[in-house]
């Protein structure tokens, strides 16, 4: 149950950290537009910029679907580790069950 917590905080500063460098992205590109550079140098700086983010999102996606797979994992694992306590349990109801039936007769 923890473990989900503290998933659920690190996804929130993950998303504000996101948030964050766009905002900085569109600022730094606004900050460029208006800056006394020659045509190409602008397009050439903004293209790299364009091409650094891109790299960023998709290296951030690839991170963000590896916790999703670990996640979906560990929760397949307590599931089935509940399951199998639950058949336990159920198997010794049963046997339980059964000896006191046999008592009885």
């Amino acid at each position: 149950m923890a473990d989900m917590e503290d998933t659920g905080r690190s996804c929130a500063v993950s998303s504000r950290l996101a948030y964050f460098l766009v905002g900085a992205a569109f600022g730094a590109v606004f900050a460029l537009l208006i800056a006394p550079s020659s045509g190409q140098e602008t397009r050439d700086l903004l293209s790299s910029k364009a091409n650094e983010g891109k790299d960023y999102v998709t290296a951030r996606g690839r991170d963000m679907r590896q916790q999703a797979e670990q996640m979906v994992g560990k929760a397949k694992d307590l599931v089935n580790q509940q399951k199998e306590q639950l058949s336990a349990a159920l198997e010794a109801g049963k046997q339980a069950y059964q000896n006191e039936k046999s008592k009885a007769q």
